[in-house]
């Protein structure tokens, strides 16, 4: 027990370094800003930060959401992203410890952390990070695997082809795009990290959450009926709920 807690409070203050980091590569990914070389923006001033700027929990609590350049007041979404993705990397440690799956589930997370904001933001999910994460995501799984390689990657094509036929088949019956070419490639990325089985019960608690998640914005005035609205933070969602506790609920249901 005293193992699986360091492991998950090392990964917490980790979760809470890399957050930045990634929002910032989230953000840079909608623009055609150089994600290396140029130093983080802030939200709303525009004023240039330097490296240790970017774990803005600190700065939050001690600068109580300002800038530290021109006092100015910022805004707090790199502080909760940064709160989530500590979080989210403790999960991991807890629910793998000192694995090397915990390293699979670190690079997983971090891509759906990047996505989700691209998502939201911008209902963008970039193809150079689906890309990055599955050429990876490949190499990790060559070496880090509970199943058959092959079962990573055939369920790699069957997870954004599946997706692929629905967009399609929607596609011709509500003669419109029903569903994002970034979420196909999502899924295809989420096959190949999660495995067969696992990707099937993600795509059916995705579908559920997206349900869910469609119904309260159309009950709060959020959207009309018609209108699109981000599905990667259901994927992602799903897909995390799948990893984690997917074998349980597949021997759940199958009693």
């Amino acid at each position: 027990m005293n193992i699986i807690l360091n492991i998950t409070l090392y990964l917490f203050f980790l979760g809470l370094l890399v957050g930045g980091p990634l929002t910032v590569f989230a953000l840079r990914t909608l623009t055609a800003e150089s994600i290396v070389y140029s130093r983080a923006l802030g939200y709303s001033c525009g004023c240039q930060v330097k490296p240790y700027d970017l774990a803005s929990l600190f700065s939050f609590l001690l600068l109580k959401v300002k800038c530290r350049y021109c006092d100015e007041s910022t805004s707090s979404a790199f502080f909760w992203w940064e709160l989530a993705t500590g979080v989210i990397f403790a999960w991991a440690g807890w629910m793998w410890g000192w694995q090397w799956e915990t390293l699979v589930a670190l690079f997983i997370i971090s891509i759906l952390v990047i996505v989700v904001q691209t998502d939201v933001h911008a209902m963008v999910i970039p193809n150079k990070v689906i890309f990055y994460g599955i050429t990876v995501g490949i190499i990790l799984r060559i070496f880090i695997h509970d199943l058959p390689l092959w079962n990573h990657l055939i369920s790699m094509v069957l997870g954004g082809g599946i997706f692929y036929l629905i967009s399609v088949v929607s596609s011709f019956i509500l003669k419109k795009d029903a569903i994002g070419g970034g979420d196909i490639k999502l899924f295809a990325f989420i096959g190949l990290i999660l495995g067969f089985k696992l990707l099937f019960i993600s795509m059916l608690i995705s579908s559920l959450l997206g349900f869910l998640f469609a119904v309260a914005l159309l009950l709060s005035g959020r959207i009309r009926l018609g209108s699109h609205m981000p599905y990667g933070p259901c994927i992602a969602l799903g897909s995390l709920i799948s990893y984690g506790w997917g074998n349980s609920i597949a021997a759940w249901y199958m009693i």
